[in-house]
């Protein structure tokens, strides 16, 4: 049986992955999150050793954050792999990143993400955007079993 969390932050940037924390805490979110550093983290993290094209999830976070730019495997390349398997194509994944590519935009967006947000450099505002992803996907958003 998969364990379930709220978000996974799957956020190679310690800078990044600490303002986020710092924004869901500071916005009183009470979500659980755990994070993954690069793409393989992610994959490992979400199906264990299992084939990510066919394996059971071990982890199903209520919605998966994920930067695009990632060391190991891209973003790109673990939103292919999550949406290819019939187990985890169903999880929603909102791209949360600093590319601005039209290209990384459409191709996501081909790919089935759910989101496509682009990180805000003000900090107040990244804070509500954070409590907006998380209040949205993790309180209000109903997804299929």
């Amino acid at each position: 049986m998969a364990e379930h969390i709220d978000i996974l932050l799957v956020e190679d940037s310690s800078d990044d992955a600490a303002f986020f924390l710092h924004a869901l805490e500071e916005q009183k979110v009470p979500a659980p999150v755990k994070i993954a550093r690069d793409g393989a983290a992610a994959l490992t993290q979400i199906f264990g050793k299992g084939d990510p094209e066919s394996a059971v999830p071990i982890l199903r976070p209520k919605v998966i954050v994920l930067d695009l730019k990632l060391p190991k495997v891209s973003g790109i390349e673990v939103l292919r792999r999550l949406k290819k398997n019939p187990h985890t194509k169903k999880i929603p994944v909102a791209v949360l990143s600093s590319s601005q590519e039209k290209s990384d935009l459409t191709e996501c967006y081909e790919l089935g993400v759910n989101s496509y947000v682009v990180k805000p450099m003000d900090f107040d505002y990244y804070g509500k955007l954070v409590r907006s992803i998380a209040h949205y996907w993790v309180k209000s958003n109903r997804a299929p079993d």
